[in-house]
């Protein structure tokens, strides 16, 4: 039987993603590969967590290993509220949806609000995951570049002015992937006074705004709203990827909706995971680690620096980011680092070329979190070595 005529109008546009399918290339033991978004397993901390999941078995059992409510477990939820309250949005746990990781956050939003040929307004680059989603659900998608300090909203608001209003503006306001940049507080009031004006929601992403290097981050711009944001967080930077464990934030409204979409996905996310995590947060671990993470990261981050200052060439220009997994690097326009990927892969080192986040074909993604200290140095060098083969 031929399956593909069968195929929905959704399915058929689907496409594998180009992230995944690059990195395929550099599962090779001797590649030094800057393309993952992998947080370092030293992040883990498994001494904790195993007490946490011991507790919860010992105690809880037959409740952790039972079906749970599509909103999540109602402590963790209680728990998040005085979380994004601390934040500055008076939240409760009526404004607290429990996911399994952010990517179902997206998918969800997209299957609650996007209709085919619907425009949706992302930053440039931007996340590809949010990207992927977003096209899933046949969207049409328009970019806003970056600036130092975040999306440019004089661009953007021409784009608001436009007959057609965009469905969303989704953006990733703090240490933002792929570029590392950090929104500035004004463009957040700004961008906030913005969507209630054109009548257009935000839908705000934010996995990293707790691996801040130096200074605390800005408030997200959730605490500037007025039923006009849409937040998404995730244990999965802070804790741990594995256990799938992330929340979406905003109007009681919207989220009564995102769980009646909820329930024809999954029924509820893993309750065990739920428990185990509320028991981590509730004994004040999670803050604790979170310090740990910090300060790797920090120094992760400077040894890439400082390498890039050593071994790349003139004409090359990266982001210094102030928190977060990623910086962003921008090599001549007429160099193009998709055809360049093939040499560094020759030269065994790896990145993620610009392209699969909607920036321009002479940029690349690098992440400092996952690779030893001493392999940054080294593959900055080999990586180094590859673009000055490039250089005219």
């Amino acid at each position: 039987m031929n399956w593909e005529k069968f195929y929905s109008e959704r399915a058929k546009g689907l496409r594998a993603s180009e992230i995944r399918e690059l990195l395929k290339m550099t599962q090779k033991p001797d590649i030094i590969s800057f393309g993952g978004g992998l947080p370092n397993p030293e992040s883990y901390d498994i001494k904790h967590v195993r007490e946490c999941i011991d507790y919860v078995m010992e105690t809880k059992a037959k409740k952790a290993l039972q079906y749970g409510t599509t909103e999540g477990y109602s402590r963790l939820r209680e728990f998040l509220a005085e979380y994004m309250t601390e934040k500055g949005y008076d939240s409760s746990p009526e404004n607290i949806i429990i996911t399994a990781g952010s990517q179902q956050g997206l998918d969800l939003v997209s299957k609650v609000f996007i209709d085919k040929d619907d425009t949706v307004i992302t930053e440039s680059p931007s996340y590809l995951g949010g990207l992927s989603a977003f096209r899933a659900y046949l969207a049409r998608i328009e970019t806003v570049p970056l600036q130092d300090d975040g999306m440019d909203l004089d661009l953007l608001e021409e784009r608001l002015r436009s007959e057609k209003k965009p469905k969303f503006i989704y953006v990733v306001s703090t240490y933002q992937n792929p570029s590392g940049i950090c929104m500035s507080s004004e463009k957040r009031k700004r961008i906030a006074e913005m969507s209630l004006e054109y009548d257009v929601p935000i839908i705000e992403d934010n996995p990293y705004s707790e691996l801040a290097f130096s200074s605390e981050p800005p408030e997200p711009i959730l605490a500037h709203s007025d039923g006009n944001v849409l937040y998404l967080g995730t244990f999965s930077k802070t804790f741990s990827p594995g256990i799938r464990v992330a929340w979406i934030c905003g109007p009681s409204e919207i989220i009564k909706k995102l769980v009646i979409a909820k329930q024809s996905t999954d029924l509820c996310s893993n309750v065990l995971s739920q428990r185990m995590v509320y028991e981590y947060c509730k004994r004040g671990y999670w803050k604790e680690n979170i310090k740990k993470i910090r300060e790797m990261y920090r120094r992760k981050r400077d040894i890439m620096l400082k390498a890039m200052e050593e071994y790349f060439p003139e004409g090359v220009k990266w982001t210094r980011p102030e928190g977060g997994l990623f910086l962003w690097v921008t090599l001549p326009e007429y160099i193009d680092t998709r055809e360049m990927f093939k040499d560094a892969i020759k030269n065994k080192v790896a990145y993620v070329v610009g392209t699969a986040f909607a920036g321009g074909k002479n940029t690349m993604r690098l992440n400092f979190s996952y690779p030893s200290d001493e392999e940054i140095v080294e593959g900055i060098k080999r990586l180094g070595e590859v673009i000055k083969s490039r250089m005219k």
